[in-house]
């Protein structure tokens, strides 16, 4: 499967850098071969290329097992402190940055909310600009700090999976993370919605938008896209 760049992360060193996804592989006329095993009890009509009302009535029945029958894979850049909530998706198999193997250089920086004093999982995004302000400041602080001493202990011959243990949640790494389109639906009905930290809706409203392009019709089945025009 040959990449398909949406976005792009430079290489640096020492740096702060954004959360980014993009497409690495996708099964070759996906759609096409969805529909077509779903007609398995139907031999003579398979390779009927009408498929929008097929998936659409599969959608609305709960007919899930079709959307098995086909595979994305995305590469997910974000930070540590964000990338377990990803791995718990258990129905996916994941490639994973090893900061056991090559050295981390880079981190993410984030945008502080109040915490929620009634919902201990939730956040709201009300502080003053003087302390986001002070936030970025300490992130940076951190980042340049932690990242002198992981350097210094790699100069000393520690070895990589011990100087990790001093960088911050938010060191960058990146995955890739491989599914059937129905754990792509489950995931993404799942964490662009209420309950999810920002910071990984993000994440998941960028999985979405990719699945929209490259799967049209199976998102306008299940209305995250608008029907063609008609």
């Amino acid at each position: 499967m040959n990449p398909v760049e949406t976005t792009s992360t430079p290489d640096t060193q020492n740096t702060n850098e954004t959360e980014s996804v993009k497409l690495i592989g996708l099964t070759p006329k996906a759609e096409e071969i969805i529909a077509y095993c779903a007609r398995v009890s139907n031999p003579q009509n398979q390779d009927n290329p009408k498929i929008s009302n097929l998936l659409t009535y599969c959608v609305k029945n709960g007919h899930w097992s079709i959307f098995e029958q086909a595979s994305m894979v995305l590469e997910i850049v974000t930070s540590r402190g964000i990338a377990p909530q990803i791995l718990r998706h258990r129905s996916f198999s994941f490639q994973e940055f090893s900061q056991r193997y090559a050295a981390a250089n880079s981190y993410v920086g984030y945008q502080p909310r109040r915490q929620d004093l009634k919902n201990r999982q939730n956040s709201v995004d009300d502080l003053d600009t003087q302390t986001k302000d002070w936030f970025q400041q300490a992130q940076s602080e951190v980042w340049e700090l932690a990242y002198t001493k992981y350097q210094q202990a790699l100069e000393k011959g520690i070895a990589k999976e011990c100087a990790r243990f001093l960088l911050p949640l938010n060191t960058q790494t990146r995955l890739y993370m491989n599914g059937t389109v129905r754990s792509w639906i489950h995931y993404i009905e799942l964490r662009t919605g209420h309950g999810t930290q920002l910071e990984h809706m993000q994440i998941a409203n960028k999985c979405k938008q990719i699945f929209c392009e490259q799967l049209p019709t199976v998102a306008q089945s299940l209305g995250w896209l608008p029907p063609p025009a008609s």
